[in-house]
């Protein structure tokens, strides 16, 4: 099988979009709508529409067959839906697609977004996944995000995951926020694996363009951290959670043994997946697309028959595509395959433009796989990549 007839596989991931949000976060740069802390779920006519914008985008996707081994709903905050709203999606899925028994179904949730008798709910609908939005163990850190829980709220949803028993459990934790210290971050750190996440997300603050702090703020100058320091940060969260047994399986990604998100894994090997929802990618029949990332837009998409308008990927963006998000996982891309798929030579360039980071230390090549070392390799990865690409381009 070649790398096309990969590329043109069944998906069996499906990746669901709520854009929902009491309010934007100021580092946010995604396609969300802000509806306030007062509104959610059926007291929503916003929620209520989109939803049904949303099922009608799926109930006329086309199908490809094979159930979903893993289903994702981002955002936003998913959290935001009914249990009426969340049933009738899945309902939807099972009845277009197929649900396998195994599969993952995860969701994103913000504490002080529900309690125990949502989460309880979740659990009956099939959600055995939950991915918290913490971001940070500290009160004026969460203030200088925007972000519209409290601590109180973080342990509160936590102790409700846990008597519910939800099998997989996620945290994320962002670095590098402004006036964030080196201690605090441990303390982040710390008081999550406290917590018994079976996994935990650690993502350094980007400064986008168009959020609050792309006004606010310009990266690497005070009241953010130094690059040294977040540099800093990334070595700390790698030595404190590897101590406590988490893998470092993927960039910013740890999971106890057994507990990597399956769905995101998706990603990172490159195979196919649906999108659905306002913003939602997709990668099938070899096609990349990403549905409109305004409201009106996305109505307006899916009342003029949801039409799919995009290139077919090529072989070369393939070969890039796989290394950019393959050599993101810590078992990097088995050299075999891309030489099967794109050729000796192709895999002979490759290693002959990573040999200088061999030598740095930061790329490893062992047992027929290509391979970045962390932490460094992963921490340096942009500059390998650019290196990589402007080779192989």
């Amino acid at each position: 099988m070649g790398q096309r007839d990969i590329a043109l596989g069944i998906p069996s991931s499906a990746y669901i979009h709520i854009p929902f949000c009491k309010r934007r976060c100021f580092y946010c740069d995604f396609p969300v709508f802000v509806i306030g802390d007062r509104l959610q779920g059926e007291n929503s006519g916003t929620i209520r529409h989109y939803i049904e914008m949303l099922c009608q985008e799926i109930s006329i996707s086309p199908v490809f067959g094979q159930p979903l081994e893993t289903i994702f709903f981002g955002g936003g905050t998913p959290s935001l839906l009914s249990l009426e709203q969340l049933q009738r999606i899945l309902t939807l899925l099972t009845q277009k697609f197929g649900i396998s028994p195994q599969a993952e179904i995860s969701m994103e949730a913000d504490p002080g977004t529900f309690d125990l008798a949502y989460i309880q709910g979740l659990s009956t609908a099939g959600v055995n996944r939950i991915s918290l939005g913490v971001q940070a163990f500290d009160a004026d850190l969460l203030r200088y995000c925007g972000r519209s829980h409290n601590l109180d709220d973080i342990f509160t949803a936590v102790d409700s995951i846990h008597q519910v028993g939800i099998p997989e459990f996620s945290i994320d934790l962002i670095s590098g926020l402004p006036h964030q210290t080196l201690h605090q971050w441990q303390q982040s750190l710390e008081k999550a694996i406290a917590l018994g996440p079976t996994h935990i997300s650690i993502y350094d603050l980007t400064v986008e363009p168009k959020t609050a702090f792309g006004r606010y703020y310009t990266p690497g100058k005070a009241p953010l951290p130094t690059e040294e320091m977040t540099v800093e940060m990334y070595r700390l969260a790698q030595q404190i959670l590897t101590a406590a047994g988490y893998e470092h399986y993927e960039i910013s990604n740890y999971a106890k043994p057994g507990h990597q998100c399956r769905h995101n894994r998706t990603y990172w090997e490159n195979r196919p997946y649906y999108g659905f929802g306002m913003g939602a990618a997709s990668f099938v029949q070899g096609k990349r697309f990403t549905r409109p990332r305004q409201t009106k837009e996305y109505y307006q998409w899916v009342q003029d028959g949801c039409v799919i308008d995009a290139k077919v990927t090529s072989p070369d963006e393939i070969l890039l595509e796989t290394l950019m998000l393959g050599l993101r996982l810590a078992e990097g891309v088995n050299l075999r395959d891309l030489a099967s798929h794109f050729g000796e030579n192709k895999v002979e360039e490759i290693k002959k433009c990573c040999q200088p980071f061999v030598e740095k230390g930061w790329v490893e090549i062992r047992e027929g796989r290509l391979l970045l070392r962390a932490p460094d390799g992963f921490l340096f990865s942009n500059v390998i990549l650019a290196k990589l690409f402007a080779t192989l381009a």
